[in-house]
């Protein structure tokens, strides 16, 4: 990988084919009412249908393959919240590697679960008084395991640009001229793939973050130019979208393609998944309603051509979600 970026189109072109065998097409999906609420026509990037239930599969499985014999025979180790976890075990288990993953013991349970479902062990850690990447990192050195970062590698930003790439080959499918993408974003990776593959084919649109209030250090990194973190007492339902932030590859790549970040509420975050769930009949977590959430609120500015809004992953407690639809929480 040769481009100043850490990845080009042609390393999303790569990954595609890598993970064709095993990863899901996710749909594009339109609704009449979301547009007529829009004011404008919206496909929605469905990635609760991808393999465990959100998009990380296609960078965990595109890194784990590119492991070699020995890399492969000593395991590797990864931190998530939960997305990448399950991400992370099932490409292992696809490939026949022993997988260990460092997760904060309040992850949703049913992350938690899912997790050791697939055969990976877990380690817990405190999220306000750990660091899970230290945690990981010695467990890495004293196994001789290769670590696999949730955002900030080539190869996981590689596969989550294949995102991008099947949006813009299903909006041509579609003829539809495609104006705007919007992407939640927690460490960047997602963003920084699929700006890669859409700004490579299609420059004139463009590319939005979208961060729960509190956790917007990449809308105010893309507004300063240089690297913001998250004030150590932020909160929010968004587990997903916690990293303390942006990456250290993926926010050149994100400074250099993003035409801004959106940052929206968590009650704004709520209404999204309550209208995901009863007009779109779609469950969508918290992090993965973000996008949505800024497309009901009109926080893009108008433009001309398709919204296409990422729904990143579907795994959400199911308490958490039964209080969130029935308005309890």
């Amino acid at each position: 990988m040769t481009d100043p970026l850490a990845i080009s189109f042609s390393d999303i072109s790569d990954a595609a084919w890598i993970i064709a065998a095993a990863a899901v097409r996710t749909p594009l999906i339109e609704n009449e009412q979301l547009n007529a609420l829009c004011g404008g026509r919206v496909l929605l990037k469905f990635e609760g249908a991808q393999r465990t239930g959100s998009f990380k599969f296609r960078g965990a499985y595109n890194r784990l393959a590119r492991l070699n014999a020995a890399e492969r025979a000593a395991g590797v180790v990864a931190w998530s919240s939960g997305n990448h976890a399950q991400g992370v075990a099932d490409a292992a288990r696809l490939l026949g590697i022993a997988a260990t993953i460092v997760m904060p013991a309040d992850a949703p349970a049913i992350k938690l679960a899912n997790t050791r479902a697939l055969g990976a062990e877990v380690v817990t850690y405190d999220r306000l008084r750990e660091s899970r990447e230290a945690i990981a990192t010695t467990l890495a050195e004293q196994r001789g395991a290769t670590l696999v970062p949730s955002f900030d590698d080539p190869f996981i930003i590689a596969g989550q640009g294949t995102v991008g790439l099947e949006i813009v080959e299903q909006v041509k499918e579609l003829d539809a001229p495609l104006g705007q993408v919007l992407v939640c974003c927690g460490g960047g990776g997602l963003t920084a793939g699929v700006a890669t593959a859409v700004k490579a084919q299609i420059p004139e649109a463009v590319i939005y973050t979208v961060e729960p209030a509190g956790f917007d250090d990449t809308a105010r990194s893309l507004r300063s130019g240089v690297r913001e973190a998250v004030a150590a007492d932020a909160r929010s339902i968004c587990d997903a979208l916690q990293a303390p932030m942006p990456g250290a590859m993926t926010f050149p790549i994100n400074r250099a393609l993003v035409t801004g970040g959106l940052v929206v509420t968590d009650r704004q975050v709520r209404e999204a998944m309550r209208f995901a769930f009863s007009t779109l009949k779609l469950v969508v977590e918290p992090g993965g309603a973000v996008a949505l959430a800024a497309m009901m609120q009109g926080l893009a500015p108008p433009r001309d051509g398709v919204s296409v809004v990422v729904l990143s992953g579907s795994n959400v407690d199911p308490l958490d979600y039964a209080a969130i639809l029935t308005g309890t929480d």
